[in-house]
């Protein structure tokens, strides 16, 4: 195995791959976090906010030039596991769409149980590109949807229609929310034929169980063709930028349904079961294991008041001596005699 092979880390330590100053001495005090809304159509509520990373150095003053970077020194891990750290930390009362490179798949680091992404009290949505869906296939099959049972995290499937499209291997990974690309946005309160071609989208996820959020809204025409289109969710300029902190939105639109009504399309909160006492009792039976708790003890019966004494003296009884209440047994009557048996009829006759 090459000396680059061995020299991957698992652990977060910088090693000589990296360049001096490069991604891999990167910290959590060299990046910033701003936060963007994803806000429901529908009701014009709040769904979730999508963490966006940005550089203070120079040499990485965009996200692309950042990641390139890392590519290229192998530290996609590295730097995926503090942008995620950054993230949890600065918001932590709402569901977040973090996005996921794919190298970090094959680095083994969202696999590690510190992710902070396993500690988050809300909902955690793994974003994942359209084309990497596509070159990394298999790592999206086993690593990444273990990881998202494991940690009860949901998929997202980012950029798609960007022309990358395979929709067999999109209807595999099973994703939760599906986010279409800008390009199918910009501009589509003009163009009747995109329009269509979102609408059928919308209900093909629809059918297969996704949701829809569409990106990059910038006009308020565009939010209203996208929402007479069914999409359940939008994110853009037009309803708030990226900021931190995370910032109000604004919504133009008229709000189709009460939002005190509409609570399908937003995660629900993690229940807390709490059983009752004939409930555990019943979890007893199905698993002996489970031990049953203790049932309140019942009250103590009240004690019934004696009867007074009667000081009269007792009346003489008037029934004679061997009398009882059951009546006697009548005599059984004697048996009748047998009836002798009839001769048997003479042949020709009845």
């Amino acid at each position: 195995m090459s000396k680059d092979r061995l020299s991957w880390t698992l652990n977060g330590t910088p090693n000589e791959l990296g360049e001096v100053g490069g991604v891999r001495a990167l910290t959590g005090a060299d990046i910033n976090m701003v936060f963007q809304p994803i806000v429901e159509l529908e009701t014009g509520l709040l769904f979730a906010h999508e963490a966006l990373v940005r550089c203070k150095l120079p040499q990485y003053a965009s996200p692309l030039m950042l990641f390139l970077a890392a590519e290229k020194e192998r530290a996609c891990g590295h730097l995926g596991h503090i942008i995620r750290q950054q993230t949890f930390e600065l918001c932590q009362d709402t569901a977040l769409f973090v996005n996921v490179h794919p190298e970090e798949l094959s680095q083994r680091w969202l696999v590690r149980p510190d992710d902070p992404m396993f500690f988050h009290e809300r909902e955690v949505y793994l974003e994942i590109t359209e084309s990497a869906a596509f070159t990394h296939y298999d790592l999206c099959m086993s690593v990444l949807k273990d990881v998202c049972a494991r940690a009860g995290v949901h998929l997202v499937v980012d950029d798609y229609g960007a022309g990358h499209s395979n929709l067999a291997r999109i209807l595999d990974l099973n994703p939760e929310i599906v986010k279409l690309d800008g390009a199918l946005i910009r501009g589509i309160d003009k163009d009747r034929r995109r329009q269509l071609m979102v609408r059928h989208m919308v209900a093909l996820c629809t059918d297969l169980g996704a949701k829809v959020v569409a990106e990059c809204i910038e006009t308020v025409e565009e939010l209203k063709a996208v929402a007479d289109q069914g999409v359940q969710f939008g994110q853009g300029y037009v309803l708030a930028r990226p900021a931190f902190p995370p910032p109000e939105f604004n919504f133009p639109l008229a709000r189709r349904t009460a939002p005190a009504a509409a609570t399908k399309n937003r995660p629900p909160p993690k229940p807390i079961a709490k059983l009752s006492v004939q409930d555990n009792a019943n979890a007893a039976i199905a698993l002996p294991f489970v031990k049953p708790l203790p049932s309140a003890p019942r009250p103590a019966p009240a004690a019934v008041p004696a009867a007074p004494a009667d000081p009269s003296p007792p009346r003489p009884s008037t029934k004679p001596k061997g009398h009882s209440r059951r009546p006697p047994m009548r005599p059984t009557p004697p048996a009748l005699p047998a009836l002798p048996k009839r001769p048997p009829p003479l042949p020709g006759t009845r």
